[in-house]
């Protein structure tokens, strides 16, 4: 095949390919600029053709694509750019035309530089839509952040669940150790739960704990604070930072909390007649060390004290 022959299929072959093509000659002017570059840059070959590169691009001066030019042209030095580094360098769409432009194609560059029969070295710019693989990629981190959070919440209450209280504990106890901090603890059980179940049926017992357990987290001040749906109608809650006294304050302010929602509870076997919680309080301090489960099994101790004691109380252990 002779030259003329070649010079259609080239620009066949150019027309046809699926990525972006600019070249550019030694002066940086565009000697080439296919199809594709057209419709997504909604701007014809001929009206860059010959133009100086930082004229047409003056956004990109200085910046990672402008050195891979220099690199190819001046050291015949390829350069691949990602998309996550170089996000977008080119202002092109999925429909240029269109009189609204919607969000840039995401690119991944490569800048290759070209010999042309003797001539001064020229660079080839390819420009690859990767905007699928972008979304993609964002949809999986999105469903592995969702199937992460799922792991970590109660699925009814959408407060922590037992596995996230568990690492929780752990953090917190290293924290308290390192900073000679005191760490509290509090259990929290609904009275007479099973009651309410078989009174009010087990709709209305996911609802009553819905309610509790929101009412719980909506007096929680801190990030660090934290409440755990620990199992059944019991709770537990992490206070980095809090002494027993202050932790004494908050198991009551959240007693009464409980109290202010009214929750009927006609099988409570108490005199208020209404959903109420029991508390137990620990607190471990410098004088008062304890490991997780030597915490854990004081607030519990404590809240079967204030059961023992007719519920809709609080009281308060120093682990062992």
């Amino acid at each position: 095949m002779n030259g003329t022959g070649r010079l259609p299929l080239l620009e066949g072959v150019l027309a046809a390919v699926d990525l972006g093509i600019i070249v550019l000659d030694g002066a940086r002017r565009v000697v080439l600029w296919n199809q594709w570059m057209s419709r997504h840059s909604g701007t014809a070959a001929a009206a860059v053709l010959g133009q100086d590169f930082a004229t047409l691009f003056p956004e990109l001066r200085g910046r990672r694509v402008d050195a891979a030019i220099t690199q190819a042209l001046e050291h015949n030095f390829p350069s691949l750019l990602s998309q996550t580094l170089n996000r977008s360098p080119f202002a092109l769409f999925a429909n240029a035309s269109a009189a609204q432009r919607e969000e840039r194609l995401q690119q991944a560059l490569a800048v290759t530089p070209l010999a042309v029969d003797g001539a001064p070295r020229h660079c080839m710019i390819e420009i690859h839509d990767v905007s699928i693989a972008v979304g993609r990629e964002k949809l999986l981190r999105q469903q592995a952040l969702e199937l992460r959070s799922q792991s970590f919440s109660d699925g009814l209450t959408g407060v922590a669940n037992r596995r996230h209280f568990d690492v929780a504990i752990d953090k917190e106890l290293r924290r308290a150790k390192r900073n000679g901090s005191a760490l509290s603890l509090l259990m929290i059980d609904i009275d007479h739960f099973k009651n309410f179940n078989d009174h009010y049926g087990h709709q209305r017992g996911d609802e009553c704990l819905v309610r509790v357990a929101s009412a719980l987290s909506g007096m929680l001040q801190r990030a660090a604070d934290l409440i755990a749906r620990y199992g059944g109608e019991e709770f537990v809650l992490i206070l980095p930072d809090t002494n027993a006294e202050q932790a004494a304050h908050m198991a009551e302010a959240l007693r009464a909390r409980v109290i202010a929602l009214h929750i009927p509870h006609a099988a409570s076997g108490v005199e208020l007649k209404q959903v109420t919680v029991s508390i137990g309080v620990a607190t471990r301090t410098l004088a008062h060390p304890a490991e997780a489960q030597e915490l854990i099994g004081a607030a519990d101790r404590a809240l079967y004290e204030a059961k023992r004691g007719g519920r809709n109380r609080i009281a308060t252990q120093a682990p062992a």
